[in-house]
Parts: structure tokens; sequence; C-alpha cells
């Protein structure tokens, strides 16, 4: 495993999960809930810009590796799942969204695990669908999680809006990328 600074803040990612769990776990008297809402979307939103800076300096230092391109994703699902999880509990975003977003997302992973094995990895590469249901959902998330108006702005009001269209989007670059690959899949089998 290469140490490198893109792989650091991977790594960082995914400390950041329980921390950004349990901060709905501490005692009301220690942090009021907007002081939670708000540690939270913090921690989520930094998270997510370490997404695209490891991905830039891996590029930019010429450090990508096979280890980076595994953990990236992994640390990103990991990060979104907790998040979806946490919100359904908080009951600020319904039990269908979060199953349908880690529903695919799962299902996406063990395709292209199986398209790699069959050899042909390269052609379920992302869509632009699937950046555009990322987009949504990284925008709509730290807007649930923070959940407190914003003067005349409502931000769970935006970000219920932004889940439901990231999930519509959800599904239909999972129709898009089972109709790519499973043509593929069944010659190779």
């Amino acid at each position: 495993m290469p140490l490198n600074l893109p792989n650091l803040l991977t790594w960082l990612r995914i400390v950041l999960i329980p921390l950004f769990v349990g901060i709905f776990y501490f005692e009301k008297s220690w942090v009021s809930i907007p002081n939670q809402n708000l540690v939270a979307t913090v921690i989520f939103t930094a998270a997510a810009i370490t997404d695209w800076l490891d991905g830039w300096l891996a590029r930019k230092l010429n450090q990508t590796s096979a280890f980076g391109a595994f953990l990236d994703p992994v640390a990103d699902k990991l990060m979104v799942a907790a998040a979806l999880i946490t919100l359904v509990q908080l009951e600020r975003v319904d039990a269908i969204i979060a199953l349908i977003i880690i529903g695919r997302e799962i299902t996406i992973s063990a395709l292209r695990e199986w398209m790699a094995k069959i050899g042909a990895s390269g052609s379920i590469a992302v869509s632009l669908l699937g950046k555009i249901k990322t987009v949504s959902q990284m925008v709509a998330i730290p807007l649930l999680l923070y959940n407190d108006d914003i003067g005349a702005f409502n931000p769970a009001l935006v970000g219920t809006w932004l889940i439901w269209l990231a999930a519509l989007l959800t599904l239909l670059s999972m129709a898009y990328y089972l109709k790519v690959a499973l043509p593929l899949a069944w010659k190779k089998t």
C-alpha cells in the first residue's frame, strides 16, 4: 500500500465517519442539536472536498495507484451510506431513498467487479448521469444534515428535493449501467 498524500486523504475520509456519525450521539447538554447539525455538515463537506482533492492530487503529483483506485470509491460509499443511515434515523430522509442509493452502489460495485473479472471493465465507465447523481446527492446531504433555516432559505426543503432527484437519477444510472454491461457479460460467460 503506497503511503502518499492522496491515500492519506482517502484514509482521513474513512476516519471521519465515526466522528461524523458520533456527533449525533453526544449528550444534548454538551452539544445542542443545531451545533450537532453544523458540526456534522462541516465534517461531511470536508470529506466531500477531500474526495475531489485526493483525486486531483494523485493525478497532479503522479501518485495514482491501484490501491488508491480501490480505496477511494470505498471511502465515498462508506461516507454516503453512513450519512444516509444517519439521516434516516434523524427522520430527514425516507428509508426508501437510502435503500435505493445504497442498493445501487452495492449493485454497481458488484457489477464492476464482475466485469473486471471477465475482462470488460472498460465498458462500464462512469456516465454523465452518474456524475449528475453524485453532485445532486453530495449537495443534498449537507443541506439535510444542516437542516436549520438560513434566513428565508430552507436547506431541508431543498435537500429533500435534491435527494429525491438523486434517487431518481440513481435508478436511471443503474439502468444505464445494466443496459451497457449485461449484454457484454452474457457474451463473455
